[in-house]
């Protein structure tokens, strides 16, 4: 069967202020030593399993140029652009709905765009395994990663009897939870953390959106029927504008029935934070990430990312720098998640150039 990919890109990265606006968020950024963006990663990782003629990105309107100029051999009718940001579920309907113009059937894979793996053949031998299973069982498919270490910042999938095909059921999913949790969850070897990537059938995911959200398949089905036609952006912003705001967690995963996991280990990262700078690239003898013009004296765990100005780090310890043009974060390791907090305070005082 066609195997399609979805690539979720219309997130604004706040976490990643003041680098990440929302001009040019995470997704368009690199973050690595490479130079690649984060969603120049994404696509070129599926490559050996999907053909770039198949590789769909959903972004919002205000970033089709970005795309277009960071991703110049994906065709152009492939970058699906949402008029308004309205969470997962609208956006996989969307996408769904436009790749069952081309296709009667496929398989369908859902990525976001930001997260980064360590271990890529162990990855691609993963979603050919998902791939396979949502094929033969119409199932959904998550894939959920094996945990390290326990994560309070991630929610996570309570996984049951392992199927033949060997995947395993999903018994619930469950939200983030507090550290004394995520240690009962690591220790029970039952909980997988979830990854936000799923596959399945354009036609398993379509069937489940007509019924627990009709509202939404009615809108998405009109949107297909219109794309490729002279009223399809008409139609578009009249439909999805209309869609409620709903993640495809609580709107559909929380609520089907055949639903499945597959475990992953293949050096997975959401990059959430500016914390994941330093997992992500070599650091020093001092456990130091150093970008740009830096002197860094008697400081160590630090992260600087510098601009066009020279910066002395001088005694500093587990703490984040990040420079920019027009704004400068200082910020320590503990309340990276507090970042957005900045942004909140900026569009209260009317800064939105700075947003």
């Amino acid at each position: 069967m066609k195997i399609t990919a979805v690539i979720m890109a219309g997130g604004r990265g706040e976490r990643f202020w003041p680098k990440s606006r929302n001009s040019c968020p995470k997704q368009f950024l690199s973050l690595t030593s490479d130079g690649e963006t984060m969603i120049q990663k994404t696509v070129k990782r599926l490559l050996p399993l999907v053909d770039m003629n198949d590789i769909y990105i959903v972004t919002n309107a205000a970033y089709k140029t970005l795309v277009t100029d960071q991703l110049p051999d994906i065709p152009e009718e492939n970058i699906l652009s949402e008029p308004a940001a309205r969470n997962t579920a609208p956006c996989i309907a969307f996408a769904a709905a436009v790749i069952n113009r081309k296709y009667d059937d496929a398989v369908m894979m859902v990525l976001p765009s930001d997260h980064l793996i360590g271990l890529e053949d162990i990855y691609i031998n993963t979603l050919k395994k998902a791939a396979d299973v949502a094929a033969k069982n119409s199932s959904l498919v998550t894939i959920g990663i094996t945990p390290e270490y326990p994560e309070t910042g991630y929610g996570y999938i309570n996984f049951g009897a392992e199927n033949e095909n060997g995947a395993y059921t999903v018994e619930r999913f469950v939200e983030k939870p507090d550290l004394a949790t995520a240690e009962k969850y690591l220790a029970s070897g039952k909980y997988l953390w979830n990854s936000g990537m799923f596959v399945w059938k354009l036609s398993t995911i379509l069937e489940n959106i007509r019924s627990f959200m009709p509202d939404i398949y009615e809108g998405a089905v009109k949107i297909g029927e219109a794309f490729g036609t002279p009223q399809f952006n008409e139609v578009l912003v009249r439909e999805f504008t209309a869609f409620r705001s709903e993640s495809v967690d609580f709107g559909i995963m929380e609520k089907a029935e055949n639903i499945c996991t597959i475990p992953g280990s293949f050096g997975w990262d959401d990059v959430g934070s500016w914390l994941a700078v330093e997992r992500i690239n070599k650091t020093d003898a001092d456990k130091n990430y150093i970008s740009g013009d830096v002197i860094s004296v008697e400081s160590s765990h630090t992260t600087v990312c510098g601009g066009k100005r020279l910066i002395a780090a001088v005694g500093l310890e587990d703490i984040i720098i990040v420079d920019t043009d027009d704004a400068v974060l200082v910020c320590s390791k503990n309340n990276t998640q507090d970042v957005k907090k900045v942004i909140a305070q900026l569009r209260e005082q009317g800064r939105n150039e700075l947003v």
